[in-house]
């Protein structure tokens, strides 16, 4: 029986695109199918019925769910392309990394861009301290795997991509070569890996898509 591996993405969800680098970089042949989250599919919510989000990972019929644990998994099961490093203290740093983007960076990223007055000038200071953090991470490596593309560098492709559109949709500052240059040398390393540059959206349109989206709300500049 054919192995079968079915992607529930969003074109402009940057988790939809960690699960799409992942598992181009482990050549895996997989079907994706794009959905319209105002008007979620059945089989969506059949796969992912708690939170009724993407991505969605089907792997012969049997779904996995959030975009990290969708990483490891994939990074279990197919030999070949190593997603994490493996020593286990390195791999339990690298764990310790992804898990800080999601929970502190896009977070502060998002709340100083979007949230209330208040939550955005909190934000707007923890913003520069996270990003210091992962400019000190990277040392001299060229990636935050070392000279490979890992799990860290995957789940940080908002700071690397969505980042830079969101300042060109609204003229804001965040990740700048003054401050930050190696996080930004990074950045250009990674959104020009071939691989990488297949699994990203459209640049324009993800502008485009920006700015109709949040236009009308508060943006920190």
């Amino acid at each position: 029986m054919a192995e079968e591996v079915l992607l529930f993405g969003a074109w402009a969800s940057p988790y939809s695109h960690r699960v799409e680098m992942a598992l181009k970089l482990k050549g895996v042949e997989y079907k994706y199918v794009e959905e319209d989250l105002a008007n979620k599919s059945p089989s969506l919510l059949k796969y992912n019925p708690i939170h009724k989000k993407v991505p969605v990972l089907v792997h012969n019929g049997n779904p996995i769910v959030e975009s990290q644990v969708i990483l490891e998994y994939i990074n279990e099961t197919w030999p070949g392309y190593p997603l994490l490093p493996k020593d286990p203290y390195e791999r339990a740093i690298a764990r310790f990394w992804a898990k800080f983007i999601d929970d502190k960076c896009l977070l502060a990223i998002f709340k100083a861009s979007w949230g209330e007055e208040k939550e955005r000038e909190k934000a707007a200071e923890e913003v520069p301290e996270f990003l210091n953090h992962l400019e000190n991470e990277l040392k001299e490596k060229r990636f935050f795997g070392g000279e490979s593309i890992g799990m860290v560098d995957i789940v940080a492709n908002f700071i690397s991509f969505w980042v830079g559109a969101f300042e060109e949709a609204f003229g804001s500052e965040l990740l700048t070569r003054e401050k930050f240059p190696k996080l930004t040398n990074w950045t250009h390393q990674f959104v020009n890996n071939t691989v990488v540059k297949e699994s990203l959206p459209p640049r324009d349109k993800l502008v485009a898509y920006l700015r109709n989206r949040f236009g009308g709300r508060n943006v920190s500049k």
